[in-house]
């Protein structure tokens, strides 16, 4: 049962409640009681002395003011459920204390005048019984002292009186008190109830609200908290040009533990990668999972760069620690990308577009580390996107043009294939280099139109080429994963009338990583043309023995960094190695970056049979590379 005259204390749930319904009441219940007590000390002021009808009456009456004030001035918002324990329970002594001092000068004046004043005095009763009930009805406690008190003292009174008439009023008034105490207390226990109804449905919707914010995986803020937290410091710097970073967080090696080891690993790996992260929250960092292997983090007053820097690094390097399940060790990089309000951007996407931006070039330049975003990144971004807008008003036809490249069969001293390479020369922009064109092509979705374009200009060359010649041609990293554009490529070659195994389709290992599943589909699909298929740069990417074991490949290109170290014992035995690893596949191996004749030299003591490479030939315009091959084909005569 529930108890109605429990002691409040700070636990309790519904002290604020009751307190924010009581601050509504209560003032009007002293000026109740201040009118009341001017209108009976009026009816009694020529029958009573001036102590009773003015002094007395006049104390209470400045006490009702000054707490009505104080109730009105009250701010419940503002109190802990401490706090409004404390006021519930000063207000119920403070009940008692008024509940014996107002009936006391009640009951003495009603031993002046006659029936009349008598009678008010009763009515005084009766009102100030009824009107504390009302007002006192989210705090029964007070409510049952000042009816217990009230009314014990005047119904002692009426009895001793021995008038029939006023015994009878008494009990009237008691029993109309006790309906109304009956009422309040199941008013109040459906109070009690609505209060808890509504903390349970308030809990609910916090609840609901975290799991909204939170990832389940790692346990940490989702990508949604992330930019709601982002918009809101973004308003609140705005008003006052606060500082404030905003750093993205990507793991270098987590696709090559989940191709390894399988995505049951890879989440292990992220529930641990999460608590790491969440050790460097605070009130002025927030962390969060933007999703996959990338996480966010929003630093307020960051510091000068330096400082902001070291502390992102030492993220960069607590995420980057080994991390041992069983028998399997995993060890993913970390690299980082930061971006500070409001040099980088005022707005959210600016923000985050920079941010990601600084990830992309820590990825090229600095991995494992973390690069903030400079002036020198913004110019670059305004060139990209010159080069953007050029390129989306290019007549790409009349603009696109390829050079070839041979590669030299060493056996045999002739050209093996010849490798087309993409060439735009912009009226506007003049010779744009094809890692910036490519780079906006990509971005921009037309890379897809350019490859096809410049495939099928391939293909007429290629039908121009000696019969003992191949085509090599490139394809982007966003081609292999679209379906379309991949049956677009079979269509071009079959109606080029090309040999298919006359041609060699270069990959990348980003194209593989985008979706290595549809890139294995896509690959069978070209293989089963004919076509066959190379691995470009093999060795600078950590995951390239998983692909060149799991994919039909049927060539791999040596990066050329390789054969910049060739000459050293180290770059000798690395090269040695990937030869061998080719042979023992079945794979024919192409050495890229052949500068001199020394490196020709010792890449041919390693076995390596074809060549590429500005001491082979340099890229040239297609009329040029058939007027070089003549019946003569050594790599002497194609230097000249």
């Amino acid at each position: 049962m529930l108890n109605l005259v429990r002691i409040h204390h700070a636990k309790d749930p519904t002290c604020i409640s009751q307190l924010t319904e009581l601050r509504k009441h209560i003032p009007t219940l002293y000026v109740l009681l201040s009118v009341n007590s001017c209108a009976l000390a009026v009816t009694h002021y020529p029958l009573a002395p001036v102590l009773l009808t003015l002094g007395f009456p006049g104390v209470l009456v400045t006490v009702c003011v000054l707490r009505a004030v104080r109730w009105w001035r009250m701010r419940v918002d503002e109190m802990s459920q401490d706090q409004a324990a404390i006021q519930l329970r000063r207000t119920t002594a403070l009940t008692a204390v008024f509940s014996v001092a107002f009936v006391s000068w009640a009951m003495i004046l009603n031993g002046y005048g006659g029936p009349y004043e008598q009678g008010h005095v009763a009515i005084f009763v009766a009102i100030t019984v009824i009107a504390c009930i009302f007002c006192l009805t989210h705090l029964p406690v007070a409510a049952f002292l000042v009816t217990g008190i009230v009314m014990g003292v005047f119904l002692f009174c009426c009895i001793t009186s021995q008038n029939h008439v006023f015994l009878a009023i008494a009990v009237n008034t008691a029993f109309v008190t006790v309906v109304m105490m009956r009422v309040l207390a199941n008013n109040f226990r459906a109070f009690v109830q609505l209060v808890a109804s509504q903390a349970e449905a308030d809990r609910l919707s916090d609840e609901n609200a975290r799991l909204a914010h939170t990832d389940s995986l790692t346990e940490l803020p989702n990508r949604r908290y992330f930019f709601q937290k982002l918009g809101e410091l973004i308003q609140a710097s705005a008003g006052n040009d606060a500082r404030f970073a905003l750093a993205i967080f990507d793991l270098d090696r987590f696709k090559p533990v989940n191709d390894t080891y399988g995505h049951v690993v890879g989440d292990r790996v992220l529930a641990v990668i999460g608590p790491r992260l969440a050790a460097f929250a605070n009130e002025n960092v927030t962390v969060s999972r933007l999703g996959g292997d990338e996480f966010g983090i929003l630093v307020r007053n960051p510091g000068p760069p330096e400082e902001i820097i070291a502390f992102c690094d030492a993220i960069c390097a607590a995420l980057a620690k080994p991390i041992r399940f069983g028998n399997i060790q995993v060890v993913t990089g970390c690299s980082g990308g930061l971006a500070k309000y409001p040099r980088a951007g005022r707005d959210a996407d600016a923000l985050f577009d920079r941010a990601d931006y600084a990830l992309y070039h820590s990825k090229e330049h600095r991995r494992g580390k973390t690069i903030l975003f400079s002036q020198e990144h913004e110019d670059a971004i305004r060139a990209e996107q010159i080069v953007e807008t050029a390129l989306r008003t290019a007549d790409l036809s009349a603009e696109m043009t390829l050079h070839y490249q041979p590669i030299l069969d060493t056996d045999t001293g002739k050209i093996a294939l010849v490798e087309g390479l993409a060439r735009w020369t912009s009226p506007q922009l003049g010779r744009v280099s094809p890692d910036r064109f490519i780079a906006a092509a990509e971005r921009c979705g037309l890379i897809h139109d350019i490859t096809l374009l410049l495939l099928r200009k391939a293909l007429a060359d290629g039908t121009r080429l000696p019969p003992g010649i191949g085509l090599s041609f490139n394809l982007s990293a966003q081609d292999l994963t679209s379906p379309d554009t991949v049956l677009a490529i079979l269509a071009a070659v079959r109606a080029s009338g090309f040999d298919p195994h006359r041609l060699t389709l270069e990959l990348t290992e980003t194209a593989l990583m985008r979706d290595f599943d549809q890139a294995k589909a896509a690959i069978r699909m070209l293989r089963a043309l004919g076509i066959a298929v190379a691995l470009d740069d093999f060795g600078t990417e950590y995951s390239s023995l998983g692909y060149v074991h799991s994919l039909p490949l049927d060539k791999v290109k040596i990066d050329r960094s390789f054969m910049a170290g060739i000459d050293t014992d180290l770059g000798c035995s690395l090269v040695s190695t990937i030869l061998d690893l080719c042979r023992n596949l079945g794979l024919e191996g192409i050495a890229e970056g052949i500068e001199t004749a020394e490196q020709l030299d010792a890449a041919r003591r390693q076995g390596c049979r074809y060549m590429q490479g500005y001491f082979i030939a340099k890229p040239m315009p297609f009329e040029d590379l058939l007027r070089k091959l003549t019946p003569v084909e050594a790599a002497d005569r194609l230097q000249a």
